[in-house]
């Protein structure tokens, strides 16, 4: 019964996930929306927030992993470090292998990709800014696999064994791992020759409740196990795109899109305010401010922007300052450095890096309702050391759902848009 709900989910959005439209020589790819962390009745989703905040902790710790292996320690941010594994609680654990109902599932922005020539195979992949490889699941020997769209080596033509090895932990103590190919890949009308990419033959329980078929990372190199160029920069090094940007609108009550070769100027007003990335693998930019109703609570850190995860992280004493400026907050999970505030009365919160001021929607700094009936609502910034460095934030689409935001491989920028 679960294998048949999961391929009714996957087929859905194989239906709607994805239309491409050429814009003059870019491409627009539509995305379903992400499901929120809150419940039908309007309350917070206390164990969707804990696998997620898991989640993303792991996923930056395999990148430090990577980084340290692809560039040395020095290519980290002051003070950053490889953390402790974090692992899921029990319950939660086994919560992984039950039926989840349909708005419980996955938080990811999904996209087809088809791989393989010269018929292309089909798989929904999560297009993330916080990560580099690509995977996905091999037809055959898969454990974990079942109701997955996946890759079968011999149906392409154009299928190379590269006799490596992928594997990453996840936190219910699973994993995600199996031999690595080269392939053409293809993104709606755009294709990638010669493209390296996982494909697994374990996949973690974390993705059994999951429509998402693998991973398909647009961060740099530098952070790839795979030691492999990622898909967009072998797009731009290709010369199969004219222009070495992507850009995102993501949306919880519209549509929402990835352009690739570009940015798509009908979805923002004025041009977008560009800021250079300091690091040498992560999407980061440096000289971070955040205000609360217009005054400045922290300022003078750095912001790596990430689309493959929904919640907004911070330092925890930094974290503190800002909930300290919001009247009536008060602190809702110390270990999971969560906060509540006032439903009546959400906060102007609002990041700058030098320029504008880009303010938090009511809605997205809002993950729901502490309780049915509560007049508590859960903030959607949370208190979490992420190993990632000493003043380093971590803004997932909690924030990049009130901007156009714009991702450029060869000048290495980020930039932000007002939405249209």
């Amino acid at each position: 019964m679960l294998c048949r709900t999961l391929l009714a989910v996957a087929v859905a959005l194989f239906a709607r996930a994805s239309p491409v439209i050429n814009q003059g020589e870019g491409l627009r790819i539509d995305l379903p929306h992400r499901r929120s962390f809150t419940h039908a009745n309007g309350t917070f989703d206390f164990n969707k927030a804990i696998i997620e905040t898991a989640r993303t902790f792991n996923k930056h710790r395999q990148n430090l992993i990577n980084l340290k292996a692809n560039l040395g320690e020095e290519a980290f941010n002051e003070g950053a470090e490889i953390r402790d594994f974090a692992v899921l609680p029990l319950h939660l654990v086994k919560r992984q292998s039950e039926p989840l109902q349909a708005n419980d599932a996955g938080q990811e922005w999904l996209g087809t990709v088809s791989i393989g020539s010269p018929t292309g195979q089909s798989a929904l992949l999560d297009f993330d800014t916080g990560s580099s490889d690509l995977w996905v699941g091999k037809s055959s020997g898969c454990t974990g696999c079942s109701g997955k769209h996946t890759y079968n080596p011999s149906l392409s033509t154009q299928s190379v064994a590269v006799g490596t090895t992928f594997s990453t932990r996840y936190a219910d103590g699973s994993t995600v791992s199996g031999p690595v190919y080269r392939d053409v890949v293809n993104v709606g009308t755009v294709v990638a020759t010669g493209q390296t990419f996982a494909a697994v033959t374990q996949m973690s329980s974390l993705f059994q409740n999951d429509p998402i078929d693998g991973i398909l990372g647009m961060a740099f190199q530098s952070l790839a196990q795979l030691h492999a160029v990622p898909f967009f920069q072998n797009l731009v090094q290709e010369r199969v795109i004219s222009s070495s940007v992507f850009g995102f609108k993501l949306s919880a009550t519209e549509s929402s899109s990835l352009y690739l070769g570009g940015t798509d100027t009908t979805l923002y007003t004025g041009s977008l305010e560009n800021h250079p990335i300091t690091s040498s693998g992560y999407w980061q930019i440096s000289g971070g401010s955040i205000a609360v109703n217009g005054r400045t609570v922290v300022s003078g850190f750095g912001t790596i922007i990430d689309s493959g995860t929904a919640i907004m992280y911070g330092p925890p004493s930094s974290v503190e300052a800002v909930y300290a400026s919001i009247p009536g907050s008060r602190v809702y999970s110390a270990t999971q450095g969560l906060y509540e505030f006032p439903c009546n009365s959400v906060p102007n919160v609002a990041f700058s890096w030098g320029g504008t001021s880009w303010s938090i929607s009511a809605d997205n700094f809002n993950l729901g309702l502490v309780a049915a009936g509560s007049s508590f609502c859960l903030g959607a910034l949370a208190g979490v050391d992420m190993g990632l460095g000493t003043n380093v934030w971590l803004l997932g689409d909690s924030f990049m759902k009130n901007v156009y935001t714009a991702f450029d491989v060869g000048n290495k920028a980020v930039g932000f848009a007002t939405l249209a």
